[in-house]
């Protein structure tokens, strides 16, 4: 895939560590594109409306804000243009993952035991896009 048609990825993390570690994981993978890596509940808005991403790993504590905030911002939102949606939280509750699913995540993934999980699910996505008409 060209970066244009490369799966486009979101990464909502406030801890500078770990979305370091991530963002590199990520731009390692073929056919997958790291858009822009934020902090904040309101940082992700901004840029989900204003990049439309494929795809957003989303972490459930935030700097300011939640990662809940930011799904009910996209359950609100008609537009069709919701991205798929990972968690990846060090908080994988049974009822945060609960809750999480109500709002149609398509993966729920703990940080400590699921990381390894995150490449082959974005290769997955990846896959699934079609294809484009190269003429």
């Amino acid at each position: 895939m060209t970066p244009s048609t490369a799966l486009r990825v979101l990464l909502v993390e406030d801890s500078s560590l770990l979305a370091a570690r991530l963002s590199e994981l990520i731009r390692r993978l073929p056919d997958v594109d790291l858009i822009d890596t934020v902090q904040t509940e309101s940082d992700a808005l901004s840029r989900i409306s204003a990049s439309l991403p494929d795809v957003l790993i989303l972490d459930l504590h935030l700097r300011s804000g939640s990662g809940f905030g930011v799904l009910r911002s996209l359950a609100r939102d008609k537009s069709g243009q919701r991205p798929k949606v990972i968690i990846l939280t060090n908080f994988g509750l049974p009822e945060y993952r609960r809750e999480a699913e109500t709002f149609g995540v398509e993966a729920f993934l703990d940080k400590s035991r699921d990381y390894f999980r995150l490449p082959a699910l974005l290769r997955d996505f990846a896959n699934e896009r079609p294809a484009t008409d190269p003429s």
